[in-house]
């Protein structure tokens, strides 16, 4: 492989110190950096890149989606753009008729947001029969907590009047209390959705690369599958078999319904460029979608509900433990600050009861959404990580002002106060609920700005450079990867992106319009604009 000498542009090294003049990379790793000068007399031969005033950075590393359920989406009807009931079921319908679906085929829609409709509430089953009276019909939420089946879809489901409500999920009932709305919330939309029949004779492999393109366009060089299941880990790994992956993708085993997979040969070590790297837990549920488990009421309501968890104390503790006996990382959604308390409570019971430090897996409290400051404290003391769902504050801040009030709506995602702590701490959008879009994270950390243009907690705001080691080196540290990769230094990767513009020099309110012109992996480009 070629030695690349790259200059003329602004090289973010995510090091300290001052910014080198020029960066070497040869064999797919990073040879050297410095002065323009000293790097030309190392290796004469090198193919010379003038970035012409564009801006090199260490690629970026994906510190939470789901490339499955990506892959999976794409052959639904997308439906983020309908902002009505109307215009969903009008969606669904030409879905169905461009895909020349048979009468009684499924059709799926993924992405609908009650909280943008003009009905500001879910859709009913009555709404889906009035566009498909007999074919089953089943449209996911954008936050994929919860969704709405038709009548043909509630019965071939086997939701009934008298299927009860699982703990840790609810059926949506009519006013009879008995009746299935169409609704399904959490867990019942879970195991409502495992019995809908997959086209397993798809190409799965062709669909993961088409997802993987996409994270490659935004920079990113490694990404997450973050609940693998028995099925996901069946696709991942005969994707990893085929030879699909260009980048490096990470899974997360379901530790409650998959534990058979910590004896994969892909557990811990690298197969095709896909492994497992630990387990994930769920402990409550989507903060827009009022499931969050909360400390304090949501507002509305009768003033008493504060949403719900999934498990016990004694699960959750069963769960560290485990992830400690293995060595292995526990990755645990939490939006609420009653979720995140557990978490932390459970990770101090197992570190007591087990003699062994949590801090040595790197536990990631994922979406942190209302952790509080006092919280994250706690969580630097015991070594657990912050993973932010920055984003949050622009799709979802205005809601979350209605859902919370202001207060507490205004310490949504507080990077601000892990910044103070010297907490590491990362950005991720939990693709598909949005697209893998980093820099779009990286202008919501700094502006935390909402759609209505309300500003969020601005004392919670970062600078764009510690956003930017969120989703680099920080990243990398959480992936116990800060030896290889997340920084441009002497002997990583040579994973690097190339911006437009530089994100440190632009006005704040500017980083979201930056474009990834390049990608490249192990100093091959594999994505060019």
């Amino acid at each position: 492989m070629q030695a690349v000498l790259y200059h003329g542009g602004p090289i973010l090294t995510m090091e300290p110190g001052p910014r080198p003049e020029a960066l070497l990379t040869r064999g797919g790793a990073i040879a050297a950096l410095g002065a323009l000068s000293e790097l030309s007399s190392l290796v004469p031969g090198a193919r010379r890149v003038d970035l012409e005033g564009r801006t090199l950075l260490p690629a970026f590393l994906d510190p939470h989606s789901h490339i499955t359920a990506l892959a999976a989406t794409l052959s639904l009807c997308q439906l983020g753009a309908a902002n009505s009931f109307e215009q969903i079921g009008l969606a669904l319908r030409a879905f169905a008729e461009a895909r020349r679906l048979p009468p009684d085929a499924w059709v799926m829609g993924f992405g609908y947001d009650h909280n943008v409709l003009a009905e500001r509430v879910h859709p009913t089953r009555q709404v889906l029969d009035r566009f498909f009276p007999r074919a089953p019909v089943l449209i996911t939420h954008a936050s994929g907590h919860m969704g709405v089946a038709n009548s043909k879809a509630l019965a071939l489901m086997g939701v009934t009047a008298e299927t009860p409500d699982p703990e840790g999920g609810r059926i949506g009932r009519e006013a009879d209390g008995r009746t299935p709305s169409g609704y399904l919330e959490e867990l019942a939309f879970r195991q409502a959705t495992a019995k809908v029949p997959m086209d397993r004779a798809a190409d799965a492999a062709a669909a993961l690369d088409a997802a993987q393109q996409i994270y490659l366009s935004r920079g990113i060089t490694l990404i997450q599958d973050g609940l693998t299941g028995a099925d996901e880990f069946q696709m991942l790994s005969a994707a990893a078999r085929a030879g699909v992956f260009t980048a490096d993708v990470v899974g997360y085993a379901d530790l409650k319904k998959a534990p058979e997979l910590s004896s994969s040969p892909c557990w811990q070590t690298p197969v095709g460029g896909f492994r497992l790297e630990g387990w994930k837990i769920f402990l409550d549920g989507s903060p827009q979608g009022r499931t969050a488990w909360m400390l304090e009421p949501y507002q509305g309501g009768d003033g008493t509900y504060t949403g719900y968890p999934i498990y016990s104390d004694e699960e959750v503790t069963g769960f560290v433990r485990r992830a400690l006996s293995d060595g292995a990382q526990l990755l645990a959604h939490c939006n609420g600050d009653a979720a995140a308390a557990q978490y932390i409570r459970c990770c101090r019971r197992a570190q007591e009861e087990t003699g062994r430090a949590v801090r040595d897996i790197r536990p990631v409290m994922i979406h942190s959404q209302l952790v509080r400051p006092e919280q994250l404290a706690e969580m630097k003391e015991l070594g657990i990580l912050p993973s932010f769902f920055a984003a949050h504050l622009w799709y979802w801040g205005d809601i979350h002002v209605e859902n919370f009030g202001a207060r507490r709506a205004a310490s949504i995602s507080p990077l601000g106060a892990a910044e103070r702590l010297g907490l590491s701490y990362t950005l991720h959008q939990d693709t598909p609920v949005i697209q893998p879009d980093m820099l779009e994270s990286v202008w919501c950390a700094v502006n935390r700005v909402t759609r209505s243009g309300a500003v969020l907690g601005p004392e919670y705001r970062v600078s764009p450079c510690a956003a930017l080691r969120a989703v680099t080196a920080n990243a990398a540290y959480q992936y116990r990867m800060e030896g290889r990769r997340g920084t441009l230094a002497p002997g990583k990767a040579a994973d690097l992106v190339l911006l437009d513009r530089d994100p440190t020099a632009v006005p704040p309110e500017d980083i979201c319009g930056i474009r990834v012109l390049e990608t490249i992996k192990n100093g091959v480009r594999v994505f060019q604009a």
